[in-house]
């Protein structure tokens, strides 16, 4: 999918480095009112942010990750676990409020309604939960999220794809 010059796809192993290099800067960067510069919040925040980390998120069939490339940079990215928790939904610092997370979220919500997945649940940052909740989350409150940092508890219920109309077929033979 192509929205304003930028690509949605998913993921690759040949991802994995700049999608990691993304998701630190951006917890560095774009969450610093969360983290507070907080040394122990931020470290436990991003102790799992490696690239072989992501390699394996990648590469994990439970799990579907999209990019987000912009003039051959990965801009943004997401990840999807077939559980119905959104993990990560990450874009670039400089480019927020430019689309690309709510075509983020398209992309992982599209392959939630594939895998029959009806309900998406996702601690989320304060500083990004106004975002979740302009695309229909619903803010359930405050919870402990596994680095430490007090977030959101959000979830969002899915509408159903319409199934194609079945023709029907007579064996009949009256």
């Amino acid at each position: 999918m192509q929205i304003c010059g930028i690509d949605i796809r998913q993921a690759t192993p040949d991802d994995a480095t700049a999608a990691c290099s993304l998701l630190r800067r951006s917890i560095e960067q774009g969450c610093a009112a969360d983290h507070g510069q907080r040394p122990e919040v931020l470290q436990a925040w991003l102790g799992n942010k490696t690239t072989q980390n992501v390699l394996s998120w990648f590469a994990s069939p439970s799990n579907y990750a999209a990019v987000a490339e912009q003039a051959g940079q990965v801009v943004g990215m997401a990840l999807l676990t077939q559980a119905g928790k959104l993990a990560l939904c990450y874009v670039q610092p400089d480019t927020l409020r430019s689309g690309i997370g709510s075509a983020l979220l398209a992309a992982v919500e599209a392959r939630a309604r594939a895998w029959n997945i009806s309900k998406l649940h996702m601690h989320s940052p304060a500083s990004a939960s106004a975002f979740f909740e302009r695309h229909g989350y619903v803010n359930a409150g405050k919870d402990k999220a596994c680095f430490g940092l007090e977030c959101d508890f959000l979830w969002k219920q899915l509408d159903a794809v319409e199934p194609p109309a079945r023709k029907r077929f007579c064996n009949c033979s009256s």
